[in-house]
């Protein structure tokens, strides 16, 4: 079956943006769990973070999603120290996550993940209208690759951005240290809700084939180019970690 991408529905928090964030969580977690002594170590897709600083950074983003003075606290440090990361203030208040959290153990991690799972979920669906509002200018170099929306709103970093985020660290993680994915239901939604931003942006007429568990067919206009890839590696594209051109050079936050 082929799906209009206007007939995609976007995950927000009036839909199924809590279930959808609760999944991504629990399906790091499992993954988390199978990882063994060097595991913790391997380096990832990402500059200068292992597994164990990609986690740290998660655990940070759990925390700031859980509480918005903790998530004030980390971005007023973005801001504070955003000069030494080449004016990159998101870049700053991810090596301050990594950092508070570079002295756990894996099995402290884990145990940090699944204790604020439910808790920053809940801190993110009850984000206040006012804040939902917000938007603002997004610095166009460090991690934010060429390609990516110039601004990002804050309604939608609680909803589906900061669950991308955990959604792409899984399978960064899992390339790290040679783990199968088996994608599920959850990843086959955030996927479809990816492809419709995606298209949004770019509005040109497109026919998306992806394989793989998370995948599906999809359209968009007609008489576009056919892009046919895995799912996953479709969202590494999106994301930056992979490279894209025509219509792929669009990209959306991650």
């Amino acid at each position: 079956m082929t799906t209009a991408i206007d007939q995609i529905a976007p995950i927000t928090h009036m839909t199924d943006a809590g279930e959808v964030a609760t999944g991504a969580y629990d399906d790091l977690i499992a993954l988390l769990e199978t990882l063994r002594g060097d595991d913790w170590q391997a380096r990832t897709e990402c500059p200068a973070w292992n597994v164990s600083d990609m986690v740290g950074h998660v655990i940070g983003g759990a925390k700031a999603a859980a509480s918005k003075r903790e998530l004030l606290r980390q971005n007023l440090y973005g801001f504070r120290h955003a000069r030494e990361y080449d004016g990159n203030a998101m870049d700053a208040y991810n090596a301050l996550q990594v950092a508070e959290h570079a002295a756990l153990t894996p099995a402290e991690r884990v145990a940090a993940l699944k204790a604020l799972t439910a808790r920053a979920v809940r801190g993110r669906m009850r984000t206040p209208a006012f804040l939902r509002a917000v938007s603002a200018s997004v610095k166009s170099n460090g991690s934010v690759v060429e390609g990516m929306p110039n601004k990002g709103n804050f309604g939608h970093l609680m909803d589906v951005v900061y669950t991308r985020d955990v959604f792409m660290h899984r399978i960064d993680i899992s390339r790290a240290v040679g783990r199968e994915l088996a994608p599920g239901e959850n990843d086959r939604r955030i996927v479809e809700d990816a492809v419709g931003e995606w298209a949004r942006r770019h509005q040109q007429p497109v026919e998306v084939v992806l394989t793989g568990p998370a995948g599906g067919k999809f359209v968009q206009g007609s008489g576009g180019p056919r892009i046919e890839m895995d799912a996953l590696e479709l969202c590494r594209v999106l994301s930056g970690r992979a490279p894209g051109d025509g219509l792929l050079a669009t990209k959306i936050f991650f």
